[in-house]
């Protein structure tokens, strides 16, 4: 089967600073492909421009080989495509369900004395489908209403937001390094929904500097430095030590019969 998403020659500058330069890129349904470089390599920038967060200058991203137009977060999200930045974006005075349903909850109708149409949050509905979702996922969350999610570890409101996107990506999910900064029991949680995620048949690019993280769960790894891409590797043909090589610029030797850490 052909990549579910494409991305072909993009190209974005910020004034004189080439963020990246001509940068082509697939992904395919099931397997996770890993975005990785030193930072200001230009991966975070071929990420926003895929989820539709910023405009590339030129190339083209295409969904199961037809190009398509992202104008924004919006035009990304009705084509299947989610995103999980570092920063989360979970509102922390939110419970996890209202965080899960931001701005896509449902409703259902009110019929009251006036004429006009009222509309209440079907809570039920939305617990049951949040509910169905986190078991799917085998994440175990304290409960979803009432809790503020500000009181929640690191590592739970990492997977409260991989919850969120998973529910609504159809298609390709993105993740802005969804290990960092956590501790080795929360960061073994996340890896562990990553690989539910994959399970479920959508694609996962995700960009890591975390490279055991990488090491265990990518099936291709594209290397990018000074905004270009400078390798496309693919499982079972690279050891770690190839890819840093190929982030700081080193050559990379190629003897025969070389084993392999990517398996």
């Amino acid at each position: 089967m052909g990549p579910v998403l494409s991305a072909r020659g993009l190209t974005k500058s910020y004034g004189p600073v080439e963020a990246c330069i001509d940068v082509d890129l697939d992904v395919f349904a099931g397997e996770l492909t890993a975005l990785v470089g030193d930072n200001g390599a230009g991966k975070s920038t071929v990420a926003k421009i895929i989820t539709g967060a910023i405009a590339a200058d030129a190339g083209e991203i295409l969904i199961d080989g037809r190009p398509v137009l992202l104008p924004d977060p919006l035009a990304a999200r009705q084509l299947g495509i989610e995103a999980v930045y570092q920063d989360l974006a979970l509102p922390p005075n939110l419970d996890i369900l209202s965080n899960i349903f931001l701005g896509r909850e449902h409703v259902r109708r009110v019929f009251g004395k006036i004429p006009i149409p009222l509309y209440r949050l079907d809570n039920q509905k939305m617990s049951a489908r949040a509910k169905a979702q986190l078991t799917e996922l085998n994440i175990r969350l304290p409960q979803l209403r009432g809790l503020p999610l500000g009181s929640l570890s690191g590592g739970q409101r990492q997977t409260v937001a991989i919850a969120r996107a998973a529910l609504w990506s159809s298609k390709v999910l993105v993740m802005d390094e969804p290990t960092a900064a956590l501790g080795v029991t929360q960061a073994r949680a996340v890896l562990e929904v990553i690989s539910a995620v994959l399970s479920r048949g959508v694609a996962v690019l995700m960009i890591s500097h975390a490279l055991p993280h990488v090491m265990e769960l990518a099936d291709h790894v594209v290397v990018m430095r000074h905004g270009r891409r400078v390798a496309d590797l693919e499982r079972g043909g690279f050891v770690t030590e190839d890819i840093i090589r190929h982030i700081i610029g080193e050559a990379v030797p190629q003897p025969a019969g070389r084993a392999t850490e990517l398996s």
